[in-house]
């Protein structure tokens, strides 16, 4: 069985890598010929978690700033719900230690 905290970890770094992508994505929007970067995600059945990769999107049709900021927020609530799971990991195992003790 996986650990709880790994499963939080993986999704922690994958919600940095896009809010990574969506930053280079935002600073880069003026270079011509620019292709966005893009976050591809899948499960790692061995650890439960998941695993982010930075890919290039096919065609160069630009940034628009209002898909990055909505890709930002998207990232920023993942992170956030992958803290909470962590946290509430962390709780468990301190209720668990009390029980025990």
């Amino acid at each position: 069985m996986a650990s709880i905290s790994s499963i939080g970890s993986s999704g922690l770094q994958a919600a940095q890598l896009r809010l990574d992508a969506s930053a280079n994505n935002v600073a880069n929007m003026n270079t011509p010929g620019y292709r966005r970067e893009v976050v591809a995600q899948e499960e790692v059945v061995e650890s439960a978690g998941v695993r982010a990769t930075v890919q290039r999107e096919q065609d160069a049709k630009g940034v628009a700033l209002e898909q990055e900021a909505v890709e930002q927020m998207s990232a920023t609530y993942a992170f956030k719900a992958n803290l909470q799971t962590i946290k509430t990991q962390d709780e468990m195992m301190g209720s668990l230690l009390d029980v025990k003790a």
